[in-house]
Order: C-alpha cells, then sequence, then structure tokens
C-alpha cells in the first residue's frame, strides 16, 4: 500500500506524484494478497478498537427486561418469525399476520438497535463511520461488533428483544387502512430460512404453514398493486460461494429471488413507506416540517435510456423507456429468456442512483412519494438514525415541547452531513463486494483451465465480445483476434460484430460455447475463445 505525499505540489499534469509505502500486503496475483487489497482499498476491518469493546462489554443487557417495559407494548404472545438467508446471523427483522374478518394486520418488527447504540458513543461514532455491513464471499465486515450485531440486538428465536413494530390494517383489497408505529418488545417464535419457507410454500407440513401461506398471497397482491402504482419490478441473480472444511471454494451457485423472498421484501418495503408516511402526516399534523431521513431515487437520464433502448432493440424488443408500464411489460417479456439478467442489468445501471438526503423527492423505481430505510439498522447506519428521530417523535409528543425542539435543531444540523456520507460509503461497500466476487470467481474458475463452458454474450466492445458463463456468472472476454473463421469489425451503432468475409454476425444474448485459457488474480482478466 503507498500514500501520495506530494499531492499538494502537483498542479500541472506532468507532475510527478511521489509516494510512500505504508504497508506490504503480499505478492500481487495470489489469493491472499489480492482480498486484502480489497480490504485496504475500502478500509474494512472487522475488527473494533478496545474502547467500543469496552464500551460494548459495559451495555446493561438483561434478558426479562422488566424495566423496560415503559412505553412499549408487549407483543412476546404473537406468533411473529423471521426468514432470512441460512447463513444469516444478524436477524433485524420479524414478521407476523393475523386475518380479520375486514382485511388483514401485518405486523413487520424491527429489532430496537438504538436503544443500545446511543448518540454520544464511540460505538455510534464507529457506526457512522462505517456506514453499513459489508457481505463477503467468505466473511462478514460489520457495522456493529458481533456482540451487538449477532447477538444482543439479533433476534434470535425464543429471546426476549427490543424491537420497533410497525402495525398495518390491510383490507380484503390489500390496501392500507391504517398503522402504528411503536416501541415493542417481541419474542421471535421460530426462525425459518429463505428455503424452508419456501419448502411450505410448495407443500411441506409447518405449524406455521397457515401463517406463511396468508403472507405469501399478501405479498403476491401487494406486489400487484405496487406494480400498478408505478414501481418498476426489476429481478437480479446473486452468486453464493460454498466452502470446504479447508475454507477452500467448493462450488458457485445463483441465488435466484424466490417467493419467500419477495414475501419479505413486499412487507419490508410496506414498514418502510408507512414508516415513511408516519413523519409526513406528524410533520402536517404540526404543520412544521419534521427533519428525518428518505431514501430517494431521481429520475433517470434521457440520454442514458436513448442509448439503451438502441441495445435492446437487438433483442427484437422495441420499448419505451420513459414509461414504465412500458418498461414492466418488457421486464416480463423478457422471464425465461438467455438476455433477461442481462437487459435487468443494464436497465437498474441507466438509472440514477438511489441515495440518502434530508429532502424528499421521492423514489421514482419504486413510485413511492414517500420512502426510507427502516427495517435493517443492525446493518445500515441510515435504518438506526431513522429509529432514533422515531423514538424521539413517538416519546416527546408535541411540537412545543423543549425537549423536540431542540432534537429539531439537532437533526437539521447533523442530517444532511450523514445522507452524504453514508450515500458514499453504500456505493464503497457495492464496489467492495462486486470486486471480492470477481475475485472469488477468479480463484474458483482458475482451475478450469482448458474446460468449456456454454454461456451467453453480454457485452461488446471494438476489441471482442464479454461472455458470461450460465453455470457461475463468471464473466469474461473473447478477443476478435481470437476468432480465427473471419475478420470482425465492431458496429458501436447498432451494438454488433460482423464478419467481413462471411458476414457472420455477433450480439448480445447469443448463446456461445467457450473453452477457458486463462484466469489471472492480478490483472483480474477471464480469456475465453470459441469451441
Amino acid at each position: 500500500m503507498c500514500r501520495i505525499i506530494n499531492s499538494d505540489k502537483i498542479q500541472k499534469y506532468n507532475d510527478e506524484p511521489e509516494g510512500k509505502i505504508v504497508k506490504i500486503l503480499g505478492e500481487t496475483g495470489i489469493f491472499k494478497t489480492e482480498m486484502d487489497s480489497v480490504l485496504y482499498k475500502y478500509n474494512l476491518s472487522d475488527k473494533f478498537n478496545t474502547k467500543i469493546e469496552k464500551e460494548v462489554s459495559g451495555i446493561n443487557y438483561t434478558q426479562d427486561f422488566s424495566e423496560l417495559k415503559s412505553g412499549r407494548i408487549d407483543l412476546r404472545e404473537e406468533y411473529c418469525f423471521t426468514i432470512d438467508p441460512e447463513d444469516a446471523k444478524d436477524y433485524d427483522d420479524a414478521v407476523s399476520i393475523k386475518k380479520l374478518d375486514e382485511g388483514y394486520l401485518i405486523g413487520v418488527h424491527i429489532s430496537d438497535v438504538s436503544f443500545y447504540v446511543r448518540e454520544n458513543t464511540q460505538l455510534n461514532k464507529e457506526a457512522l463511520k462505517r456506514g453499513t455491513s459489508v457481505y463477503l464471499p467468505d466473511k462478514v465486515i460489520p457495522m456493529l461488533p458481533f456482540k451487538l450485531s449477532n447477538d444482543i440486538c439479533s433476534l434470535i428465536p425464543n429471546q426476549d428483544r427490543l424491537a420497533f413494530s410497525v402495525i398495518i390494517k390491510l383490507n380484503k383489497r390489500y390496501f392500507v387502512q391504517g398503522y402504528e408505529v411503536v416501541k415493542s418488545v417481541i419474542r421471535n417464535k421460530r426462525r425459518f430460512s429463505y428455503g424452508e419457507a419456501d419448502d411450505i410454500l410448495n407443500g411441506k407440513k409447518s405449524e406455521y404453514a397457515e401463517d406463511i401461506k396468508l403472507m405469501d398471497r399478501v405479498a403476491k397482491n401487494l406486489n400487484k398493486i405496487r406494480l400498478k402504482q408505478g414501481s418498476i419490478d426489476f429481478d437480479s441473480r446473486e452468486v453464493k460461494f460454498k466452502f470446504d472444511k479447508r475454507g477452500n471454494i467448493s462450488n458457485i451457485e445463483i441465488r435466484e429471488r424466490t417467493d419467500s423472498m419477495r414475501l419479505i421484501e413486499e412487507f419490508m418495503l410496506l414498514a418502510n413507506r408507512c414508516v415513511t408516511e408516519y413523519v409526513a402526516t406528524l410533520s402536517k399534523n404540526l404543520r412544521k416540517k419534521l427533519p428525518f431521513i428518505y431514501r430517494v431515487h431521481d429520475l433517470p437520464d434521457g440520454e442514458k435510456l436513448s442509448e439503451i433502448s438502441d441495445f435492446i432493440t437487438q433483442f427484437g424488443y422495441s420499448p419505451n423507456l420513459n414509461d414504465k408500464e412500458s418498461i414492466n411489460k418488457l421486464l416480463s417479456d423478457i422471464k425465461g429468456k438467455p438476455e433477461e439478467y442481462i437487459i435487468n442489468e443494464l436497465l437498474i445501471r441507466s438509472m440514477a442512483k438511489a441515495k440518502y438526503a434530508e429532502s424528499n423527492i421521492g423514489h421514482y423505481g419504486l413510485g413511492f412519494k414517500n420512502y426510507t430505510h427502516f427495517t435493517s439498522p443492525i446493518r445500515r447506519y441510515p435504518d438506526l438514525i431513522v429509529h432514533r428521530i422515531l423514538s424521539d417523535y413517538i416519546n416527546n409528543g408535541g411540537i412545543e415541547h423543549e425537549k423536540i425542539r431542540q432534537n429539531i435543531s439537532h437533526y437539521q444540523k447533523i442530517l444532511p452531513e450523514i445522507c452524504r456520507h453514508c450515500s458514499v460509503k453504500e456505493q464503497e461497500a457495492v464496489s467492495a463486494e462486486r470486486e471480492g466476487i470477481k475475485l472469488f470467481q477468479i480463484e474458483y474458475i482458475k482451475n478450469s483451465l482448458g474446460n468449456e463452458f456454454e454461456g451467453i454474450i453480454s457485452g461488446l466492445n471494438n476489441t471482442g465480445l464479454f461472455i458470461q458463463l450460465n453455470e457461475n456468472l463468471v464473466e469474461g472476454f473473447v478477443r476478435f483476434s481470437d476468432i480465427e473463421d473471419d475478420y470482425y469489425v465492431y458496429d458501436e451503432r447498432n451494438h454488433r460484430a460482423t464478419g467481413r468475409k462471411k458476414k457472420k454476425t455477433f450480439h448480445a444474448g447469443m448463446k456461445v460455447k467457450v473453452k477457458l485459457i486463462n484466469a489471472d488474480l492480478e490483472s483480474k482478466r477471464v480469456d475465453f475463445i470459441f469451441v
């Protein structure tokens, strides 16, 4: 690792920077070294300093919560449960449901992290600095120490936990009729993995089967309403790495969104929306704009959409990307097609980046006028701050109360920088996770040199074709110079390459068969040739 020591003296393009070596990570091209470089690049560590560890050890944590019930609703008898990835340890959201004569009562119960992470502490300072947890293929770089994230704040089954609960009443047509945002004490009755919940939806018997199936029905109808009201239903796939007992990568699996994942997603979207509308209604009733953190998403760039539209036409589609209905029709039309996830990814990247802001401009992608992040305070700092703000608004009542006047002034001062910082840390986390996945994919596939794979052309440039493998989503490159049957010329306007003699064409979405000829960790390159 090198630190530039004369950056203040570099004024002209030919001024030479001077650096000082601050740490030697190891030999380049070695997997551990390359992963360490990602950690150092983004200043990631799963260790916390002794001051913070001391604060955590001093947290007054009691199992019975007898002295904490004041001002909280006791929901420990409610049948709430968690549904998370199989390897998750930080459970910050639980759900519950009741069938009513006039509709449904939905409960979304979120760990009250703000009770333990107080504002004027080293723990809070470090959580803000980190901004978010980072999920690498083999480890989690947590926002909070594991004693909090995986134990004290985690909604562990059969343990009493402090929570914020959003109790939402839906009518028989699945529209929101009312909601409450309350502090609570809950007890997670059962921990389900997504796979277990999906098995129940597919017919497996369970004492919670009725609840989970009812939730699934409600979630599917909430999704239909959301799409009709302007949400865009992007889809994506993730890769999951399997490791053997020695920690080596044994396999790469593709994880697609299942019904149970969509169920939780819809419930969390609903809770996030209700919480934001709670603050909006409170502001309206008090005739004063209350400070808050919003999750906002601006309108997409028209020029980018035009470029993407031209690209998509090569697949035989002609969408109007300025119209959400047309976008959703396109996403429906490509379901199950080879080009499905290529087009999804292109559309997602063409959109403006969602970010945190103290001013509300709405969320274009979701089609929501009011939206925030409330449901993941263990791993996202904005959610933690939203809890803290809600606690102040719930506890202090009238706007003329001296305490809440002071809090409003305080939040008005600190929220702009918190929003800016957390938006930056979120993008850094996304980049670190992508770079980590790329390195793990290369480390895995380098042992398959000479093997043949089926894939799809995911993109083109003037030197060759990008290929994404079907079985593990590894992306590599085929150079035009390595295609021996012709001389290929890239047509940037029409997004295709054509051979001069035989007129054979290549375009994105074509199925291909390739052989792996190179996988290099140092350059992060994967190269194929056509079979």
